[in-house]
């Protein structure tokens, strides 16, 4: 599936405004969204709600907790929610319950603007809607490195290097960030440093653990040199954290997500030194690989199973009445859109730029989710220099063996 084949038509940008889409055709039916809480999604909740009249409810809950209630949500018959906003990872545990629905009929009655590459297929079913992509890549102070006599990494090991000499310049003490909050964002951190190696997470066609390995211990040193080069509190830190690092002139490299690119990019929360030499290029290689350590990520959404197919229709219009061209167009900057109305901007170059050099997609495979988590969980230890990287991937192993058998997916 190509997320990235965007359409270069321009569009003006246009005022969402209520009247010509009101009611969206819809004479009943319940819509209550769940999803994460930043701009794109805001955007294209905003125009759902548009869909809301006398017969039609539309409401929701945007929350950066959302991953850790869906399927309890979900599981509720009916549904606390008839639609769920998610990525390649959120996404699995909900088809694991069988909680979202089929919605090739839906696409069939209502689904004429959506392109291909925004079906998001599971055995042969269309199971999600994805409507813009995303990717961790690097974020760069173009004047700090002038500064240090420095050119913009291309790789981790030139990352390191660079934020050595920023250090050693006596410029800045703690020069890069990331999102290595204990937890599920360290567990990515881990993640996209592993398959930049190349080498696969599991055992071919099996559920079996494969990182205590080179390619394994490569990783978490990697990870264990820029977080010495990172804040002593960078356990901590997820987005909101390394954006305000960023915007306050603390950090002069990140490893930051895509969509906080058009929040980091404005006139709010930071000064015009810091924008105007902030550039955003792909995510570096490391140990030698040929693609971007780091995955590529769609987010789209879901349509709740246990709920009527009254509520389903009204909340698939609604969603797609979310993300039309005007929509898109109006918030352009707020993501990288695969909807129809997008035009590329600054703010997406980073995201273009690791997807064109072959980043690979976070796997989504039903196990992947125990294996971040085990992740998340065991490797604050050694990045504090408690223990070896082989213990720590050992550690791993252990935690992901264990809630695999609990699970069924080993024996």
């Amino acid at each position: 599936m190509n997320f990235f084949k965007t359409t270069a038509a321009s569009a003006a940008i246009v005022l969402i405004g209520s009247t010509a889409y009101a009611d969206c055709g819809l004479s009943g039916g319940n819509v209550n969204i769940l999803g994460n809480e930043f701009g794109a999604i805001q955007a294209l909740v905003a125009g759902a709600k548009e869909c809301a009249n006398g017969s039609v409810t539309v409401e929701s809950n945007l929350t950066t907790e959302h991953r850790d209630i869906q399927v309890a949500a979900m599981t509720a018959n009916p549904a606390q929610y008839t639609a769920a906003i998610v990525a390649n990872s959120s996404i699995v545990p909900l088809l694991n319950e069988g909680l979202v629905r089929p919605l090739d009929d839906l696409i069939a009655k209502h689904g004429a603007g959506i392109k291909k590459n925004q079906m998001i297929s599971i055995d042969g079913k269309v199971m999600a809607i994805a409507f813009m992509a995303n990717a961790q890549h690097l974020f760069v102070r173009q004047d700090i490195l002038d500064q240090a006599g420095v050119a913009v990494p291309t790789s981790y090991e030139e990352v390191v290097t660079a934020g050595q000499a920023i250090k050693d310049a006596g410029i800045m003490e703690h020069p890069f960030a990331m999102n290595s909050k204990t937890g599920w964002n360290l567990g990515e951190e881990f993640v996209n440093m592993y398959i930049g190696t190349g080498a696969d997470f599991f055992k071919p066609g099996t559920a079996e653990p494969a990182i205590n390995n080179e390619s394994g211990v490569l990783a978490l040193n990697t990870l264990k040199a820029l977080a010495d080069l990172s804040n002593p509190d960078f356990l901590t830190f997820d987005s909101n954290a390394t954006q305000a690092l960023w915007e306050a002139g603390d950090v002069a490299i990140g490893q930051l997500w895509g969509s906080r690119a058009t929040g980091m990019l404005d006139d709010e929360g930071s000064n015009e030194a810091i924008v105007s030499n902030t550039i955003l290029v792909s995510a570096p290689t490391v140990g030698g690989g040929e693609t971007p350590a780091s995955t590529l990520w769609w987010d789209g959404f879901t349509i709740a199973t246990n709920i009527s197919d009254e509520d389903a229709e009204a909340t698939f219009v609604a969603m797609v009445n979310g993300m039309r061209p005007e929509v898109v167009a109006a918030n352009n900057d707020e993501a990288v859109w695969l909807a129809d109305g997008f035009t590329p901007g600054p703010a997406a170059a980073g995201v273009f730029a690791t997807a064109s050099g072959g980043a690979r997609p976070y796997p989504m495979i039903p196990f992947m989710g125990l294996l971040h988590s085990a992740l998340g969980d065991e490797l604050s230890d050694f990045l504090q220099g408690n223990e070896s990287a082989e213990q720590a991937l050992s550690d791993v192993e252990a935690a992901y063996t264990a809630a695999a058998k609990e699970q069924g997916f080993l024996q």
